[in-house]
């Protein structure tokens, strides 16, 4: 009898508890990344924001996202993966507190990216708990249905920020953030299974040495639309000679944040170079949809974050879908199809244009969004599948720090390529950064296939 993929049942005495709990969190910690989606013109009037304080307001959490996966995996690998989901729940509770009472938009940046590291908790340690709990046929649809959170975290973050926008102004998605996130820390406290800790020292020195590299990358990336060239390269420098301080300290390190010989496996790093490429493709560029249609077609905030529907809603229905794709297909080929079915869902966002309004950009979003889905769905799977079972938490901050990565760096290009103005204008942007998104996606698709014929095993 087959079972659905909304009904995966416990392995070895877990209980579901445990899914239901990660998929929330899950969701939530995607409300958080795209709450600013259809709210920035508000914050920007009340707030008085900035060019480059806007442009910061936005990609805040995804630097702190990215910054704090590794460390967050490696707290969870030694400190406990339950310890470090909880306090990831109170840090973004907390952290709101603080955005939502923000008078200047220094606060409220500095609580988007604490945000980030609240959510670096929530997605380094959700996807090992579920390879934890879970094993076989019923990790395949756990991972299935945590894929389908993020798509719905997607689909209702815009839409609720939008609605309580209406209502109580900006900073009311953030008190709903600060109510959710207590509540499920307190509901996780007692119903989450305990990770058993380990004796070794969790790697301070390389968390410092990542943290601050990755923050310093990022940080170029942003100030590429609004900062100096030469502010610009002095940060590229400075991130360039951290990092590489920061690989030489994992080589030597007992306990590292990031084992290097993982990527011996063409798995492990097929998975994680597909991360990128869905972050810097698909993800950045539909995070930019709202944009288009409110600037470039006239649209309401609400009326856009339901248009993108087309994409995120979809994107949970097909990653809940997977598990039915004949087994056949291993998760590496339906990562590498569908990558591919994402760059058809992009090339079709060239039809956007004025004349025709917000419908044609229809077609490209079910297209993206039914890829995006199953995308989502193979890549929880592969992200377990491919490191050994003690470095759960590792294998999912490695994966979700790529897909942050290729996001901000996604996010930032297309910023540069749509700041000409409006109308016609921005869409002749938007064209040309569909085409470049299109080709990470192409470059990720093609890079998974050639190192998928290495042959080497897998870490599991």
């Amino acid at each position: 009898m087959h079972t659905t993929a909304a009904q995966p049942t416990a392995s070895d005495g877990a209980s579901p508890a445990t899914l239901i709990l990660v998929a929330l969190a899950t969701c939530l910690a995607l409300v958080v990344f795209t709450a600013p989606l259809t709210t920035l013109e508000a914050m920007t009037a009340s707030l008085s924001l900035g060019a480059g304080q806007q442009a910061w307001v936005m990609s805040g959490m995804p630097l702190g996202a990215a910054c704090g996966l590794l460390t967050a995996g490696a707290l969870g690998d030694t400190l406990g993966r339950k310890r470090t989901f909880l306090a990831g729940l109170w840090i973004t509770a907390l952290s709101s507190i603080a955005a939502a009472m923000a008078t200047g938009g220094t606060v409220l940046i500095v609580m988007r990216v604490v945000q980030g590291l609240g959510s670096a908790g929530i997605m380094a340690c959700g996807l090992g708990l579920l390879g934890q709990a879970y094993s076989g046929a019923v990790l395949r649809r756990a991972t299935a249905i945590w894929a389908a959170a993020l798509g719905a975290g997607v689909a209702v973050g815009p839409l609720i920020a939008s609605g309580l926008l209406a209502l109580s102004g900006w900073q009311a998605a953030h008190w709903l953030i600060v109510v959710v996130s207590a509540a499920l820390a307190l509901a996780a406290r007692g119903h989450l299974p305990d990770s058993p800790s380990s004796a070794e020292k969790v790697d301070v020195t390389g968390s410092i040495l990542l943290i601050f590299g990755l923050a310093s990358l990022l940080s170029a990336l942003v100030e590429l639309r609004v900062g100096t060239a030469r502010l610009v390269g002095l940060l590229l420098a400075l991130a360039m000679a951290l990092l590489a301080l920061f690989a030489l300290v994992e080589r030597r390190a007992r306990n590292p944040i990031l084992t290097f010989g993982l990527f011996a496996y063409p798995r492990f790093s097929g998975a994680t170079l597909a991360a990128f490429a869905s972050g810097a493709g698909v993800l950045a560029l539909m995070s930019m949809v709202p944009t288009v249609l409110v600037r470039g077609l006239g649209l309401t905030p609400m009326a856009s974050a339901t248009v993108l529907l087309a994409w995120s809603g979809v994107t949970v229905i097909a990653a809940l879908g997977a598990v039915a794709l004949p087994e056949r297909l291993t998760s590496r080929d339906r990562v590498i199809l569908s990558i591919l079915g994402c760059a058809i869902g992009q090339l079709l966002m060239l039809c956007l244009d004025l004349d025709q309004g917000w419908v044609s950009a229809l077609p490209g979003l079910l297209v993206a969004g039914i890829s995006n889905g199953i995308l989502n769905a193979s890549l929880g799977h592969e992200a377990l599948a491919t490191v050994p079972g003690h470095r759960a938490a590792m294998g999912s901050a490695a994966n979700n720090t790529a897909r942050y990565l290729g996001s901000a760096l996604g996010i930032a290009m297309i910023s540069i390529l749509m700041s000409g103005g409006d109308g016609e204008a921005l869409l002749h942007g938007w064209h040309v950064a569909v085409i470049a998104s299109t080709g990470f996606s192409l470059v990720g698709a093609a890079a998974i296939w050639l190192l998928s014929r290495r042959g080497a095993p897998s870490a599991a």
